[in-house]
Order: C-alpha cells, then sequence, then structure tokens
C-alpha cells in the first residue's frame, strides 16, 4: 500500500467522511435511484412533529442535555454517577475526568442488545431495569466494585488495561446476574470486546499512556495537549477513539494494515481510488464520542464545533423515519427476515438516517427559534430523534422492535 492510499483510508476515520459519503447517498435517493427506498420527504414533517412533541414531553423547560451514556445513570430524581463521583473528594479534577472517561468507555461497549427477558436488580437502590438503562446499572456497580482496576479494592473506581485483557464471561455473568431464568444475550460476546479493549489501548500507548499506567481515562490528557489554544474540537476526540481503538472492533473492515471501522459499501459511491464504494458510519465511537464531551467540559475544557459529529446510524434514528413513512421500502418482505448489517440495504437505511437527522435537527431548531449553538445535533437526538423512534416503534410493533431485523453482534448496532 502506497503512503497516498493509507491517507486516503485514515481521511475515512472522520465525521467529515461520514457526513459528505452519507449525504451522497441522500443524493442518490432524491434522484429516486436508491435500490430499496423510496424518499418521501414530505413525511418529513410528521417526523419532525413527532421529535417535537417528545423534546416538550421530556425537557419542557427547553434545556436538553446531549445524547449519552450519561442520561442513562439518571432515574428519575437520582442522578447515580453524581452521586459515586461526588464521593470522590481525595482526587483531582484532572483524575475525576480520567475516571469518568473510563467509565463511559466501558460502559458504552457493554451496552449491546441484552434481550427482552433480562433485567438487573441494584441492590443499594432497589431499581430494577433492563435493556440500556439496567446494562448502565450493571456497568456502573461494576466500576464501583473495583473489578475492573488492577488495584481492586485499594483503588476501585478506574479501568486498567490489564484487567480488561483478563476478564472471563463467567465472571461478567456472575456480575451482571445472569442466570437460567435471567438469560443476558451476548455475555462472551461482551467480555471479548473488553478483552479487545485492554489490548487496543495497549497497543495505542501513545494515546492511552500516562505514568506508568494505561487506561481509557488517558485519552483526555492525550487530546488536551495535542489540541491548540484550551479547546478542543469534538471531531478531535473522535479521531483520536477511531484512531487509538481502531483495532478492537470485531465487526470492522481492515484495509491492508489500516483499519476503517464500522464502514459499509455501496455502488453508489464512486472514487477512482482506495476508498472506491465505502461509506463510514463509525456509530459506536460516536455514541461515545458524545459521552466523552461532558467530562472534558467538567475539567473547563472548551469543546468546540459539536454538530462537527454526525447523527448515529442505529435502527431507533433509523426506525423513526421508516415508521414516520420518510423512508418507505420498496419491497416490504424485506421484514420477515434478518439482514446482515454490511448488505445494501441496511447500508442504505444508515447512510439515510445520517443525512434526514441533519434535516430534521434543522426543522426542529425552525420549531423551537434554536441555532446549532444552542440546540446541538447531539441534544436533538436526546430530545429527540432516539426517544420518537423507541415511542412510535412501541405504538407500531409488539416489543416496540425495530422495523428492519438486523444480525448484528452489538458494535454497529
Amino acid at each position: 500500500m502506497s503512503l497516498s492510499e493509507r491517507e486516503l483510508l485514515l481521511e475515512l476515520l472522520s465525521p467529515e467522511a461520514v457526513r459528505s459519503r452519507c449525504h451522497e447517498i441522500f443524493m442518490i435517493a432524491e434522484a429516486k435511484e436508491l435500490i430499496h427506498f423510496d424518499l418521501c420527504l414530505s413525511n418529513l414533517d410528521r417526523a419532525t412533529e413527532l421529535v417535537l412533541a417528545e423534546m416538550r414531553q421530556n425537557y419542557p423547560h427547553g434545556e436538553v442535555p446531549f445524547h449519552s451514556r450519561w442520561r442513562h445513570f439518571e432515574f428519575g430524581g437520582r442522578n447515580l454517577w453524581i452521586e459515586l463521583f461526588d464521593s470522590m473528594t481525595d482526587v483531582s479534577q484532572e483524575e475525576r475526568v480520567r475516571r469518568r472517561i473510563d467509565l463511559a468507555v466501558v460502559s458504552v461497549l457493554v451496552d449491546a442488545g441484552a434481550g427482552s427477558s433480562w433485567r438487573y436488580k441494584d441492590l443499594p437502590t432497589g431499581l430494577s431495569y433492563g435493556r440500556s438503562e439496567g446494562l448502565a446499572l450493571a456497568s456502573l456497580r461494576l466500576f464501583q466494585s473495583g473489578f475492573l482496576s488492577k488495584h481492586g479494592n485499594d483503588d476501585p473506581c478506574r479501568v486498567d488495561a490489564e484487567r480488561l485483557v483478563s476478564i472471563e464471561p463467567h465472571e461478567l455473568a456472575q456480575f451482571f446476574q445472569v442466570h437460567e431464568k435471567n438469560v443476558l444475550l451476548g455475555v462472551d460476546s461482551r467480555v471479548s470486546l473488553l478483552n479487545r479493549l485492554g489490548t487496543a489501548i495497549s497497543e495505542a500507548n501513545n494515546i492511552f499512556y500516562r505514568d506508568g499506567e494505561v487506561r481509557p481515562g488517558n485519552l483526555f490528557d492525550y487530546v488536551v495537549n495535542v489540541s491548540a489554544g484550551g479547546e478542543v474540537k469534538a471531531r478531535n476526540i473522535l479521531t483520536a477513539l477511531l484512531i487509538g481503538l481502531g483495532s478492537m472492533w470485531p465487526d470492522g473492515e481492515w484495509i491492508g494494515s489500516v483499519p476503517i471501522g464500522d464502514v459499509g459499501r455501496h455502488k453508489g459511491i464512486v472514487r477512482n481510488e482506495i476508498t472506491n464504494g465505502i461509506v463510514p458510519f463509525h456509530k459506536l465511537s460516536q455514541w461515545m464520542t458524545f459521552s466523552l464531551i461532558e467530562p472534558f467540559q467538567e475539567a473547563g475544557v472548551n469543546v468546540t464545533d459539536l454538530d462537527a459529529l454526525t447523527g448515529l446510524a442505529e435502527y431507533r434514528n433509523g426506525g423513526l423515519f421508516i415508521d414516520a413513512g420518510v423512508l418507505q421500502l420498496k419491497d416490504l418482505d424485506v421484514v420477515n427476515h434478518a439482514h446482515d448489517p454490511k448488505s445494501t440495504l441496511i447500508v442504505e437505511w444508515r447512510a439515510m438516517t445520517v443525512a434526514l437527522l441533519d434535516q430534521i435537527a434543522k426543522m426542529v431548531r425552525n420549531h423551537t427559534g434554536d441555532d446549532a449553538i444552542s440546540l446541538p445535533l447531539a441534544s436533538v437526538l436526546q430530545g429527540g430523534t432516539w426517544a420518537a423512534g423507541r415511542s412510535i416503534a412501541q405504538q407500531i410493533r409488539k416489543d416496540g422492535v425495530p422495523p428492519i431485523n438486523i444480525l448484528s453482534k452489538g458494535t454497529i448496532f
């Protein structure tokens, strides 16, 4: 592989590449040349109203937080991560941020589909939840227990590479209260992902190594050090994650020695070079980035250009556009089958989701009188599109399943 080819591949590791190539798919849709979908933009008003209704109900005072993992630690009047972190009076502000990043990275990685039957009962609070909320609870208590720290109970609330690489499936299953009547899908794949995280951050020690320790939280020091003027662009957090963690994704693609991560392929993306046909998404890495913005801000770092990040190409956001009639399947029989996430059907769905999220963000702001600073895309997602996608799915289908069934290991959707 030539140096120029390598540079072209590395350009795919950016939110700009995600947005530009997904919008190319959108232009194909406008020309009525998608393979699997018709685009009905007249129904985008309906989707927008659904989003606005969720925002009014969930955030009646108009202050919408970012879409991030931190929201899943908030239950009614309790904010469990604040309760935990406020007890850390003996650590510096910088170390507190590193620990928040440690928690966020691990919690995002275990947040794959749990299945409909699993629940986690939190003994300190009596709370019992399934799905993302239950996984958030379980990951918070896992972090608090010292299980992920090389120092154990002597310094529990941290995550170290040495522990990540040695976790066994039965250990996670026990901690997540898994048994024959409380089945959690994908225990082995979650553990494998945590093991791979440990290996990846050990190999990318220029990003994750500090003072003799390899931790996800050391990303904070790296990003701040390579940024200029006391400001950090949101895209710089994402690109550091994409480069530093690129080797860990089991569903990620490689070209030669370069990991290019969460990408699909579509014949409508035409290039006369090595990236021909490639549509990048980087969904989980962007979800992780959204979850790291608040820790950086807590440390007094000004995180700028939030809308350089894109919307998330996953089934709740994407389901909103199908269920609201913005995207209409040409062959209705596809709903009767499960589909590979790299299939053209799913690639079109994901790319259109990213592009349409940009459209709906503009329409929501037109209604609320906000701009991209006062209501960034991260808040529209939270307010928002994800909640509206889940709500309409529950109205239409039993158990609120997505409109299209995806065969996924949880690192793409």
